[in-house]
């Protein structure tokens, strides 16, 4: 997870160094990949909770280690959408 996030931080600062058609398409990529990871991390836990539930040979401590990145992943990424969404609203109500 982290360095996913140092990752996506170095394509932020080639981004800042770019033309804004080539921003554009490296945020895009940038926001897919962050819902991938997202997705990833979601399916995860479920897999690994159903392992659990079915019985088989998993631990216990290795399956709630994943739910709670799955959880952390998830509310880091609603905080994001929430703040951008704020920013949106707050550029709306700009007067020109």
């Amino acid at each position: 997870m982290i360095n996913g996030i140092s990752n996506q931080i170095a394509i932020a600062k080639t981004a800042a160094s770019t033309s804004t058609g080539q921003t554009t398409q490296q945020f895009s990529t940038f926001l897919k990949d962050s819902i991938n990871e997202l997705n990833n991390t979601q399916r995860a836990s479920d897999i690994a909770t159903e392992k659990l539930a079915k019985g088989e040979n998993v631990e216990l401590q290795d399956v709630m280690i994943t739910a709670q990145k799955a959880s952390i992943t998830m509310q880091t990424a609603l905080e994001i959408r929430n703040k951008a969404v704020e920013a949106y609203q707050e550029m709306m109500r700009m007067q020109m």
